[in-house]
């Protein structure tokens, strides 16, 4: 059993944070997926192809950690796994999104195969937890996009596991993964991490 007042909490920052990012254009239509954690045993998350910038309550399910519903005929999204994997990795995480803006998917399209995105010299860097200066390396890998999510769950989760200060990753042609201790967190290393992805494709555009 979970809390269902923890539950409404975490339904509505979902909810809000919906809205901000539709529209801000990072999660167009039906795209993208969100969670929020409930306890240490369940999350509540986006229920399958519900338009990201008008959610309500019944758009929003819970699932326990091995990404199976909860009191709910409802299907969430077919990547949960790559959130649950998250929270079992990180105690402390409150929240993880994916996104689907047009700067992560094209950049992620750009960059080598087999090559991590690295983000050096940004005063911006210092809008991730933890990160105290611009003098830093943010490394952000990148995973093939694939259908097979457990395998892909598995590779963020062994990723991770040995970089655990890194806060986000990139799927090609597909989107991004951040995650924060709270929503507002999470919220702001997509502002950032979106700032850094405009800045990177700006500059291979206007680097001879």
């Amino acid at each position: 059993m979970f809390d269902v007042t923890r539950y409404a909490i975490a339904a509505e920052s979902i909810a809000e944070a919906g809205r901000f990012l539709y529209q801000r254009g990072w999660s167009p239509a039906t795209s993208s997926n969100y969670s929020a954690r409930i306890d240490d045993e369940h999350i509540a998350i986006t229920v399958s192809g519900r338009h990201k910038g008008q959610l309500g309550a019944g758009d929003v399910m819970v699932v326990d950690l091995s990404g199976q519903s909860v009191q709910s005929n409802c299907r969430s999204s077919a990547e949960t796994r790559l959130h649950t994997v998250l929270y079992e990795l990180f105690p402390e995480v409150g929240a993880v999104l994916h996104t689907h803006s047009v700067k992560a998917t094209v950049l992620s399209r750009l960059l080598e195969p087999g090559r991590a995105l690295e983000l050096e010299g940004y005063e911006l860097q210092k809008a991730f937890a933890g990160v105290q200066t611009h003098e830093s390396v943010l490394t952000v890998p990148l995973f093939d996009n694939t259908q097979d999510i457990d395998a892909l769950a598995r590779d963020t989760k062994a990723w991770f596991a040995e970089h655990p200060k890194q806060p986000g990753y990139l799927i090609r042609g597909h989107g991004l993964y951040t995650w924060g201790n709270t929503m507002a967190d999470c919220l702001r290393h997509v502002e950032a991490f979106e700032f850094l992805f405009e800045c990177e494709l700006e500059t291979m555009r206007v680097r001879p």
